[in-house]
């Protein structure tokens, strides 16, 4: 039976959606925007250290550009958000390995950023991306 709290309730779980993309995705889109306009110089650096190939830096193009366009737009989130958050994995085991088990400067754990982006897209991946989205996909890949 079709209630106006009902109503409501779908109507804020999918605002909630909307904004938990918006937020994870929009704030992303600026890390990206940076290494586009300033290099990737460090991360060849650090990809160099871990002695893997330089190319695999473009992956951050998709990390950071592309993948946070795909969740802004709710188009094949579920796909965009694991890209998401498998770039986060690995900044995280590549930029941040060093500070995993410590402290920021101010008290704070010293990845929280990196792993609240991380678990940001793995739950946009497990809720999808509700109402407000570009629907190109089926099942799971919506």
């Amino acid at each position: 039976m079709l209630t106006w709290k009902n109503t409501i309730d779908a109507m804020l779980e999918d605002s909630g959606k909307l904004l938990l993309r918006l937020a994870i995705a929009g704030l992303m889109l600026f890390h990206g925007i940076a290494k586009l306009t300033g290099g990737l110089e460090t991360i060849e650096g650090m990809l160099t250290n871990y002695s893997l190939p330089t190319f695999l830096v473009y992956g951050v193009y998709f990390g950071e550009i592309v993948a946070p366009l795909m969740l802004l737009a709710g188009f094949l989130t579920r796909i965009a958000a694991l890209v998401f958050a498998f770039n986060m994995l690995v900044a995280i085991a590549i930029g941040h390995a060093s500070e995993v088990f410590s402290l920021g400067p101010y008290g704070g754990y010293a990845v929280e950023l990196q792993l609240l982006y991380l678990l940001g897209a793995i739950v946009i991946a497990m809720i999808g991306p509700g109402k407000y989205a570009m629907r190109r996909g089926k099942g799971w890949m919506a």
